[in-house]
């Protein structure tokens, strides 16, 4: 496994790299970052709930609760009940939601896709599965090593 140790890291600076490219665009926008993903994860029209979000972005419960209220204080989200799921809401964006998801993402959208014109130029289209495929398995093995340590300290 020492082999991959490596590489791993080189993946792990990478993302990390990343996701400091996106707080700093946050912070030029005036939202934060937790912000900023949520109007990220809204953006593509459709419904979601939070729990739809933190399972399928990875974030913690608390911060994209934080961020709705924020977002709902602001006027750019409102809750409405999900037809089939009576219990929870769906996050919707409001005319002026919108408006500043275009703002904060209009710019980092034109970087991630010079940014990712050139990665497939290079690396052809299977590297977004690769990815993908890694960082899946990476999740599994982190969640069954959770549940595995949570059954060995219950009685």
């Amino acid at each position: 496994m020492d082999k991959y140790r490596a590489w791993i890291r080189r993946l792990l600076a990478a993302s990390s790299a990343a996701d400091g490219a996106y707080y700093r665009w946050a912070k030029r926008s005036h939202v934060t970052w937790h912000v900023l993903a949520l109007l990220y994860a809204l953006d593509d029209g459709l419904p979601h709930s939070q729990k739809q979000i933190c399972e399928a972005w990875g974030f913690p419960k608390t911060s994209v609760n934080t961020a709705v209220k924020a977002c709902q204080a602001a006027g750019y989200v409102t809750l409405e009940a999900m037809p089939d799921q009576p219990r929870q809401r769906q996050i919707c964006l409001t005319e002026a939601g919108r408006a500043c998801a275009k703002e904060a993402l209009g710019e980092l959208c034109a970087a991630e896709d010079r940014a990712m014109e050139e990665t497939v130029a290079r690396y052809g289209p299977s590297f977004v599965e690769a990815v993908e495929f890694f960082f899946s398995r990476f999740r599994e093995a982190i969640d069954k090593n959770l549940s595995e340590r949570e059954e060995v300290r219950s009685p």
